[in-house]
């Protein structure tokens, strides 16, 4: 079984973990239809609409 020859530092091991935290915010964009903000490539929730075009029914 394989066994560490020395022992991590603190700062090596805080530095691989927090490697995790580094997530990117996600764009947000204005809708065309509607004006609201969206995520891109994703159909506008308060109006219904992708791409122009009428996909669900929003009541």
């Amino acid at each position: 079984m394989a066994v560490p020859k020395r022992k991590t530092s603190k700062a090596r091991r805080d530095r691989r973990r927090s490697a995790k935290s580094r997530l990117t915010i996600p764009n947000i964009i204005e809708c065309p239809q509607c004006h609201e903000t969206k995520l891109p490539h994703r159909v506008c929730a308060a109006c219904g609409y992708y791409d122009g075009k009428e996909v669900i029914s929003v009541e």
